[in-house]
C-alpha cells in the first residue's frame, strides 16, 4: 500500500500514457462498467466465473487491455 492507502500496481493505472492522472472515480467507473461487460457475457454465454468480475476486469486494466479515458470536461479538475 501506498502512502495514500493505494495498491501502487492501481496507481499505474491512474498515469495515462501523455502523463496525466485519471482520476479515482473515473477508475471506479470503468472498473464496475467492465465488471458488468464481463459478467453479462459470462451470463449470456452460460459461462461459469472462477474469479469475481472486479477482479477480472482490473486485471484487464492492470494489463493495459482496457485504457480509461475520461470526458474533456473533467480532465483538468
Amino acid at each position: 500500500m501506498s502512502k495514500y492507502g493505494f495498491n501502487p500496481e492501481l496507481l499505474s493505472i491512474l498515469e495515462t500514457e501523455d502523463g496525466n492522472r485519471v482520476s479515482r472515480y473515473s477508475l471506479v467507473s470503468a472498473t464496475a462498467k467492465l465488471a458488468r461487460e464481463i459478467s453479462d457475457d459470462a451470463c449470456k454465454n452460460k459461462e461459469i466465473l472462477i474469479e469475481k468480475p472486479v477482479s477480472l476486469a482490473l486485471e484487464k486494466l492492470l494489463d493495459k487491455d482496457y485504457i480509461i479515458e475520461e470526458p474533456d470536461e473533467i480532465k483538468h479538475l
